[in-house]
Parts: C-alpha cells; structure tokens; sequence
C-alpha cells in the first residue's frame, strides 16, 4: 500500500524533533507568574530587625523590599508593638505606597510567648494599645499568637481576647494546632460564627488537608493564611493537587504572608514574595487574584491599588 510509509517508526532524528516541539509547547503553555498587587498578611516588624538605632533592617530597607516585591498592603503585628506603630506613622511608608494594617501583638518581649492566656496583664495592654490606636487608624486585630499546648486555648485571657474580638469586629491572628481552632471559636458568644481568624501556617501541627476543609466548612469566619505551610506545593514549585483543590473550593478563604520572625525572612523577603508569584500563576486568574489581594483586602478594609 503506497501510503503506508506514513506509518513507518520514526527515524532517531525525527524523534528527537517531536520531543523538542512537545518541550517547546510546553513551556509556551505554562502559566505567566502572577503580576497583580500582593497583600501580606502576616508581617513582623521584631526588634531583632530594628531596634530603632543600630538594627540591619531599617525602615528604609524593609520598605524598599516590599515595594520591589509588589506588596502594596501588609498585616502588621510585632515584638513589641513599637515596630509596627513605626512602620504605620512614617511618611516613608505611605510615599512606598504600602498600606499599614497594624494588629496588636500580645508579646512585650519573648517571655510573654509562654503565659499570656492567663496573664491579665497582657489583656490590659490591648485593651490600652487599642485605645491609643496607631498614626494609620485603629487596629484592625489581636496577634499574632502562639499555643504549643492547644489546652491553653481555654486560659481565662484567652476566652476574654476572643470574646473582646467578635464584640469589637476585629480580626483575629493565631498560630494554633486545628484542636486549638476549636476551642478558641467556642468562646464568643456565636461559637465562631461571627469571629473571623486568620489560621497562621494553616494546618500547622500535621492537619491534613481532609481535616483543613471540615474546619473551613464549620467556621465562615476563618482565613487560611499559607506561609511555612509544608506540602503546600510539588513539582516546579506548582500547588499539590489536594492544596489546590481546596483553594479552588474555597477562593476567597486564604491569603498569604511572609512571616518575617526572624530577620533571614527579612533577608530572602523579595524570593518568598516571588515564590507565591509563581504558583499563584498557575491558579485560574480571578482565583489568583482573590488569594494574593482580594481576599486580605476586604477582610481588614484596604482600599484597591
């Protein structure tokens, strides 16, 4: 049959060929990273960074490297609160066209990390610092916070923070296993219905992606927040399937932050921003969008760069 030769195996040349064209579209079909404006919501500006005098991350310099970044708001909470009142009253930041959301940290200094759900000092310091209020507007939020032993999510500060939170509509940053989730939304008066929590490194502790979605669905005040969030991505720093079938499911649920506790965040700040671009871009836009802005913005009253 004359035609047949069409049918013949290719030749070492001609495959070497095709798979250079497969290559080739491949990369042409690969999602652009994300170039939209990002919301960090989940930012410390710590003394270790600046001390106010001899500190190796000015004002000048963590500025700098937001705006590189494309950060155009961020969440910020820090030991002590003096940090972030800096960064929200200096002219530099506003002309850096960086939105401050201050929140009120609950660690005067590092002892604090330990006992504060029962330390009725720190609930008169928020109840002081939220009167003072910040030159950006008023805090927007409490935290953020640790619990290395969920139980303490039941200490007699804890239950009145949570409870100060949903009266006064403020926003909530904890850094808690998923069992101390629970018990913090037991304690307004609408068992989280109303309270609105950012979960800080969402699923920290080991909670499965199964268990992440039960707790999305039981509390619609609560906010995935994804830094040092293992298995969150794979391959080509792409999002793992299980991860990016709940971000698809629940769009407008998560955000992002750098989490800069210690100043090497401070340091490789602009390649974690990047690191986001990059699966952020593989999401459908208006999810991507939602995630990397949206979402921080309408939680906590930003306006739209």
């Amino acid at each position: 049959m004359e035609n047949s030769k069409i049918f013949r195996p290719l030749a070492p040349v001609q495959k070497a060929l095709v798979a250079i064209f497969f290559i080739a579209i491949g990369s042409a079909v690969h999602a652009a990273d994300y170039s939209g404006p990002l919301f960090d919501a989940h930012l410390h500006y710590n003394e270790e960074a600046w001390d106010g005098k001899t500190g190796p991350h000015p004002p000048a310099d963590v500025l700098a490297r937001m705006k590189a970044s494309g950060v155009r708001a961020i969440v910020a909470n820090s030991r002590p609160n003096t940090g972030s009142l800096t960064l929200a009253g200096l002219p530099q930041t506003r002309e850096a066209g960086v939105a401050v959301v201050p929140f009120v940290r609950l660690y005067r200094n590092r002892a604090d990390y330990t006992g504060w759900f029962a330390d009725e000092s720190i609930y008169t310091m928020v109840q002081t610092e939220l009167a003072r209020g910040t030159a950006a507007g008023p805090y927007r939020g409490i935290g953020e916070f640790h619990l290395y032993d969920s139980a303490n999510a039941n200490g007699p500060v804890a239950k009145k923070l949570m409870a100060l939170a949903e009266e006064r509509d403020l926003v909530v940053l904890a850094h808690v296993d998923d069992a101390a989730i629970d018990l913090l939304m037991a304690h307004p008066p609408t068992q989280g219905q109303k309270l609105r929590l950012i979960w800080a490194h969402t699923g920290i502790g080991g909670a499965p992606v199964e268990r992440v979605d039960a707790l999305m669905a039981r509390y619609p005040g609560l906010v995935g927040e994804l830094s040092y969030r293992p298995g969150l991505v794979c391959d080509d720093n792409q999002l793992c399937p299980a991860w990016r079938a709940l971000l698809l499911k629940y769009p407008t649920r998560f955000v992002i932050g750098s989490d800069t506790w210690v100043n090497q965040r401070w340091q490789h700040y602009e390649s974690l921003m990047q690191s986001y671009r990059q699966w952020l871009g593989g999401l459908p836009a208006d999810v991507a969008r939602k995630i990397a802005w949206d979402n921080g913005a309408g939680l906590l009253g930003v306006a739209r760069p």
